[in-house]
């Protein structure tokens, strides 16, 4: 790796990575994975990384003259799923991808921004957070020089932390796990996320941590989810995680956006890497919640001279259901929602039909084949 700049002069910093597979994913999930790039000189080039909490600004086409363009606020990312919010002094003037140094408990933190300006004061919007709060920390200034170096070294000095903690945990006799490490930029204090089904006392394993890697410790338990995000995998759809791609809300997901989209509740299918219900279940609920809106009760019996029908299955974007009758469980019929509602409607009045097969969906005939044109090779070549 190698760091590029424009002069000695320059405050203004590039990590150009010239060999990734030399940083063991270090800086990866920090979003410095850019190829090769030539600059030049006072240009600034727009890109965007795969990290996971890159974000694009979608207001940079639009004409932004009403509004509050110069935002004394940024969102600065770090690692995973590491962000937050910083006020930006008036004598700086930085842009999404700077590398800059922010104020941290103790010392400081090298981070890149992501957003400024107006989708900033968006985006605090959204987070429910106020820009004039005095919580808010401040950005010091754009990196310099000896601020990446030792923000590089730091972040290559993590994997070899997580290794060798674990070994002390085990030591120790500890019931935890240690997930991830992330060193701030000054290399003054690291934190160790880690997950635990009781409580522990890691009190000891601090003192150790702090004798070993001679910095502050600072110990943050994460859930299992947090861990499948930062550990990562493929699901079963083909796909990269979605919690280590892209997603870093978690909301919580039960049994009954299962049962609203049908889905058998067998924990095998329906378990993610992290052992919960798959996050993906929420996509789809409100679509199904909103087809269901209008469907009768699926409890409700279909009263008939013939006997009495109940609920079996449906396909809901086509409005199907299926009902069989009491003594013959095994025959299911397809009647539409709107002759169920029919049915039931007669039913509430006192009145019962004949049978409900006269209301059943009557499916095509399917074009029959002898089993010599079935299993014909060329049956598809003909006209």
């Amino acid at each position: 790796m190698e760091i590029d700049f424009k002069s000695e002069d320059s405050d203004l910093l590039y990590i150009n990575m010239r060999d990734s597979q030399t940083n063991d994913g270090s800086l990866f999930y920090r979003g410095c994975c850019a190829s090769q790039t030539i600059l030049e000189e006072g240009k600034r080039k727009e890109s965007f990384s795969c990290s996971k909490l890159d974000a694009q600004n979608w207001l940079l086409p639009m004409d932004l003259s009403g509004l509050n363009e110069n935002f004394n606020c940024a969102e600065v990312r770090f690692k995973n799923s590491h962000k937050d919010f910083y006020t930006v002094p008036s004598d700086i003037n930085i842009q999404s991808g700077d590398i800059v140094a922010v104020e941290a408990s103790p010392g400081h933190d090298i981070g890149i921004v992501s957003l400024t300006g107006e989708t900033a004061r968006l985006q605090m919007a959204k987070k429910n957070v106020d820009p004039g709060s005095d919580t808010i920390k401040k950005i010091y200034r754009l990196a310099r020089v000896n601020d990446i170096e030792k923000w590089i070294r730091a972040a290559e000095r993590e994997d070899k932390t997580i290794i060798k903690t674990r070994q002390l945990v085990g030591d120790l006799g500890l019931k935890m796990k240690v997930n991830d490490v992330e060193f701030q930029g000054d290399e003054t204090k690291a934190i160790f996320y880690y997950t635990a089904d009781d409580r522990v006392d890691f009190r000891q394993l601090i003192r150790v941590l702090a004798e070993t890697f001679r910095v502050r410790i600072e110990m943050r338990q994460i859930g299992v989810r947090q861990e499948a995000a930062r550990v990562g995998g493929i699901g079963s759809c083909g796909r990269e995680l979605c919690c280590s791609t892209w997603l870093t809300n978690f909301t919580s997901v039960t049994t009954n956006v299962a049962r609203t989209q049908q889905l058998s509740l067998n924990p095998q299918k329906l378990a993610g890497q992290c052992g919960k219900l798959k996050c993906c279940l929420n996509f789809e609920y409100d679509s199904y919640s909103d087809a269901q809106s209008d469907f009768p009760d699926t409890s409700l019996p279909l009263k008939t001279k013939k006997g009495d029908a109940v609920f079996q299955k449906m396909d809901v974007f086509k409005g199907i259901f299926w009902y069989s009758y009491l003594n013959e469980p095994g025959s299911f019929m397809a009647i539409s929602v709107k002759k169920v509602k029919y049915i039931l409607g007669r039913n509430k009045i006192g009145k019962k039909p004949d049978d409900i097969e006269s209301y059943m969906i009557k499916s095509p005939e399917k074009k029959k084949l002898n089993g010599i044109e079935e299993g014909d090779l060329t049956r598809f070549d003909r006209r």
